[in-house]
């Protein structure tokens, strides 16, 4: 490899392919390994691929007829809290990825608009933002640490699984309050 294309490399970033190591001939391809850090935005409220976790990249960029077809997987770790006791949660997430960045002034670049389809930019292919929309849409918008988590009690806060089956609090209803003052308290406090 040339300094030139070393120097462009390292310019781009892990999350940018240089196009040029393919060629504009229909059915040439290169495979990619590599790690790339996780910016941030990479998740949403409750889970999320920590900002600077690495996300490990197996793919394959393809020259098509009208342009670079990228597939393969992403893998992540992400991290959140449940949604119902917010203990904390670490699970891997795996997607698969296939997007055509279209060559300029090919058929699909011009018959498409521009949030369609994405591009090639100076022998450039940037897929941070599709892998980012693959986890996105993979995440759950609801994560649990275990699918029967009961959440907490909404009394005094503890998570229902330390509690005792008979767990209760006893509550007035605020529109009986009056009485109770003027009468007393309950029979349990008397």
């Amino acid at each position: 490899m040339s300094q030139n294309h070393d120097a462009r490399a390292a310019q781009a970033g892990p999350w940018v392919i240089d196009t040029r190591e393919i060629g504009h001939r229909a059915g040439s391809s290169h495979a990619y390994k590599r790690s790339a850090p996780a910016p941030a935005g990479f998740g949403l409220d409750m889970i999320k691929v920590p900002e600077g976790e690495q996300v490990e990249l197996d793919l394959l960029a393809e020259s098509v007829v009208e342009g670079v077809l990228v597939s393969g997987t992403a893998v992540a770790h992400l991290a959140g809290e449940c949604v119902r006791c917010l203990d904390p949660i670490s699970d891997e997430l795996e997607v698969e990825v296939r997007e055509l960045f279209a060559y300029p002034d090919s058929a699909t670049d011009a018959t498409s608009d521009d949030d369609e389809v994405e591009r090639v930019v100076d022998d450039l292919v940037d897929l941070e933002p599709v892998v980012r929309d693959a986890m996105l849409l993979s995440l759950p918008s609801a994560p649990l640490c275990s699918p029967d988590c009961q959440g907490l009690c909404s009394g005094c806060g503890v998570k229902w699984a330390e509690l005792a089956p008979d767990h209760t609090h006893e509550t007035i209803d605020p529109r009986w309050a009056a009485l109770q003052e003027r009468f007393g308290g309950t029979e349990e406090e008397k």
